[in-house]
């Protein structure tokens, strides 16, 4: 997500060095353009929102910052509404999946699986579901 007025450049050819938190290793993973991704790297230019949002590095675009944050929040409260144990597992997941061969993640989330099985959430969100309700959570 971000405002029509975001940017977003890769900065540190313009004081000397290489990127070295992670941005040359998955930033060319989200985009899927190598070409695109040299060129940002290489000459800091700026990825407007437009580019942004056409390469899938950003999800939603707003008009402004306001709407932005009322955007973020909606998103936020609806995935607060879901199974925690659910959502960081899926997050681990996805994760875990970008830097692993589809074999391995499909291994892992396996065996993540088998350990959320333990947990109440999967009760709570069938019970509801077939209750036509919606699941309450405990906190982790």
């Amino acid at each position: 997500m971000c405002s029509k007025d975001a940017w977003f450049s890769i900065k540190e050819v313009d004081i000397g060095v290489s990127a070295d938190v992670g941005t040359l290793q998955r930033f060319p993973k989200v985009v899927g353009n190598d070409s695109l991704v040299r060129e940002l790297a290489y000459t800091s230019r700026s990825l407007r929102t437009e580019e942004a949002k056409e390469l899938g590095f950003v999800s939603q675009t707003f008009p402004d910052k306001e709407s932005l944050i009322n955007g973020a929040m909606e998103l936020a409260t609806h995935i607060a509404s879901k199974s925690p144990v659910a959502v960081q597992g899926t997050k681990a997941n996805l994760v875990y999946s970008r830097d692993h061969s589809v074999q391995e993640g499909l291994d892992y989330v396996k065996t993540w699986n088998m350990a959320m099985l333990q947990t109440e959430d999967m009760i709570k969100a069938v019970t509801a579901r077939l209750q036509k309700e919606q699941a309450k959570f405990s906190k982790l």
